[in-house]
């Protein structure tokens, strides 16, 4: 079996669909709020992986004031919260969270705090003592602004961080922060990330003396 190996200095990790699979709370709650709005609910979904509420709220309604996307924003991660039913780890992540526990990373995500520690906890999985969640950011990725404050704060450059994603928006943060991309999961398969990988199984991680992380990638 191949094998594609990777060094940085430090991780940064998107959570949903990336550590967290929680696609069946996004759908059920973004799939009522499209309809609600008289859109097409399988259109709606094809954007609202990687972004704020708000930033996808803008693709969808282009048109309606900011202020109502905002307000609607809070009321979906209210509802996003409260529903944890069908929120799992992603294949691996448990192991891998373990496996990185001494090395510097951090969660660079687009749910704010409240949501990141639900889904977090139903997963049962730690939380990384660094975290970038949206209410310290003012723009929602695809710009990546998220992603240099988890550098930042980590005190790395972003040659040396690797960035773990599984969207469209995400991937392209990561890419205009500077930073290679390992693409996580089916989204991430199509969008030309530095290496792909269809779940956390096929990574293995090692550390050296010097800090370097080294990332073993196995082929799917």
């Amino acid at each position: 079996m191949s094998a594609t190996v990777l060094t940085a200095r430090a991780l940064l990790l998107d959570m949903d669909g990336t550590l967290v699979n929680s696609d069946a709370v996004v759908e059920r709650c973004w799939r009522r709020w499209a309809l609600k709005h008289g859109l097409d609910p399988e259109a709606a979904l094809k954007v609202v992986h990687g972004r704020q509420g708000y930033a996808t709220m803008a693709v969808l309604l282009p048109d309606r004031p900011v202020e109502e996307n905002y307000a609607d924003n809070r009321v979906m991660l209210a509802e996003e919260t409260a529903d944890v039913d069908g929120v799992v780890p992603v294949g691996g992540a448990p192991a891998f969270m373990a496996a990185i526990a001494d090395l510097p990373h951090a969660l660079v995500t687009s749910a704010d705090s409240a949501l990141a520690t639900a889904r977090m906890t139903a997963a049962a999985l730690p939380m990384p003592a660094v975290r970038v969640t949206a209410e310290q950011v003012g723009a929602s990725k695809p710009d990546p602004e998220g992603f240099l404050k988890g550098a930042a704060e980590l005190g790395f450059g972003p040659a040396d961080c690797i960035v773990f994603e599984d969207s469209e928006a995400g991937i392209a943060a990561g890419r205009a922060a500077g930073m290679r991309v390992v693409g996580v999961g089916p989204r991430a398969a199509a969008l030309s990330p530095d290496a792909h990988v269809e779940d956390l199984t096929q990574i293995r991680v090692e550390s050296a003396e010097d800090g370097t992380i080294r990332l073993h990638i196995s082929a799917a």
